[in-house]
């Protein structure tokens, strides 16, 4: 068993803790104390000294695999590598099919997540696809969950025109399947929805949560600040106690970091915003003066670039922008030995400058990134 004590942590956890020491056995957080010292067994020791400490940063979508191709097969997006998720402090990520369920596979996406996992990180993965019928692995998405150990939700799409265009119905009965599923295998369960610019929007989920409260909790839709429309409707759906998820990367009708600060000033609570950055989806680009469609990935590090804005241009505390990345996710994906740095949870961190640049990075006990140059990569990468 490995012992490691990261010493004069400037901590948050997220919630400001103050300079405090960190002792790691094996790839759990042991104890958090003022001073720690051990003797008699051999410890690898890090100073931390001048280094804000948080919890790694969780992604709760990315395209793990790389999003299908719009334009043609030569415009299918690359998989991710484990340095790119490093680069950015993502030590947990939630991997998910996009508009394709076909050339992009749930058997692949699951290969990736393990590799993932395999390399250091913590990787899951969501069944389902943009479409309906819905594709599982198994017989249904509640055997999916049960019996598939990385699976813990469902993801459909809704109020685009490359939906399936989901009825009321179809949406009351996946969320009875990620229910069913998540409670037999104890992973709780959670139907994530892609939504789109239509003008719908999430019309239909905010009338399930009015008539029926206590399924709020399964409903995760994302990309909610693509008009200023569906932003509207985030709020009233986060003042009934529903989650939303401001995508960083993609389209979107404001900057994350000023989206966050309107829904709080309209009194959506903090603790029901996440950011992901849709990683690995396919951007599409209009050029008005060729007329010409471009597609390109989109990026990996904007969930840190936007906590970093919270900070420096909207005024938040660093406790209160961290979340976003932390806490927040691993609420809404039930990831309970995640997101935050307490005796018990995952040894996942990453370690700040004083302008909030990654300097180090740590997923599940071991040393990724040092100094800023990332130490560990994947088994192929150059």
């Amino acid at each position: 068993m490995k012992f490691k004590v990261i010493k004069n942590a400037n901590l948050y956890s997220p919630e400001k803790k103050g300079v405090n020491d960190l002792l790691i056995v094996g790839d759990k957080i042991a104890l958090v104390d003022k001073k720690i010292s051990l003797s008699g067994v051999e410890v690898e020791l890090f100073d931390a000294e001048g280094k804000v400490v948080t919890p790694g940063f969780i992604d709760q979508h990315v395209h793990i695999t790389g999003a299908g191709g719009q334009v043609g097969y030569a415009s299918l997006v690359p998989e991710v590598q484990l340095s790119d998720l490093i680069a950015h402090g993502t030590t947990t990520v939630v991997g998910l099919l996009g508009t394709d369920g076909f050339v992009k596979e749930l058997s692949s996406l699951y290969a990736k997540a393990k590799a993932l996992d395999a390399e250091g990180l913590s990787a899951y993965m969501l069944t389902g696809y943009y479409g309906l019928p819905e594709k599982t692995m198994l017989n249904s998405v509640a055997e999916d969950l049960i019996f598939i150990d990385k699976v813990i939700g469902c993801k459909v799409a809704m109020s685009d025109d490359r939906s399936s265009f989901p009825t009321e119905m179809e949406i009351l009965r996946l969320i009875n399947q990620v229910r069913l599923g998540g409670f037999t295998s104890g992973k709780v369960g959670v139907l994530h929805i892609h939504l789109g610019n239509l003008p719908e929007g999430i019309s239909i989920l905010l009338d399930i949560a009015k008539r029926y409260p206590s399924l709020i909790s399964y409903l995760s839709p994302t990309h909610l600040i693509r008009t200023e429309a569906l932003f509207n409707q985030a709020i009233s759906f986060a003042k009934m106690g529903g989650m939303v998820d401001f995508s960083t990367g993609g389209t979107k009708f404001d900057a994350p970091h000023r989206c966050v600060v309107k829904a709080l000033e309209a009194g959506v609570p903090l603790d029901r915003i996440t950011f992901s950055s849709d990683g690995r989806g396919g951007v599409r680009k209009f050029n008005p003066a060729t007329g010409e469609d471009t597609y390109t990935p989109a990026p990996l590090d904007l969930n840190l670039k936007e906590m970093g804005l919270l900070v420096k241009e909207c005024g938040l505390s660093l406790e209160q922008a961290l979340q976003l990345i932390t806490t927040n996710p691993a609420s809404n994906m039930h990831l309970p030995a995640k997101g935050r740095i307490e005796k018990g949870y995952d040894a996942d961190l990453c370690l700040l400058d004083e302008q909030l640049r990654l300097t180090d990075v740590f997923a599940k006990g071991e040393q990724m990134m040092r100094d800023g140059k990332i130490i560990k990569k994947g088994r192929y990468e150059v």
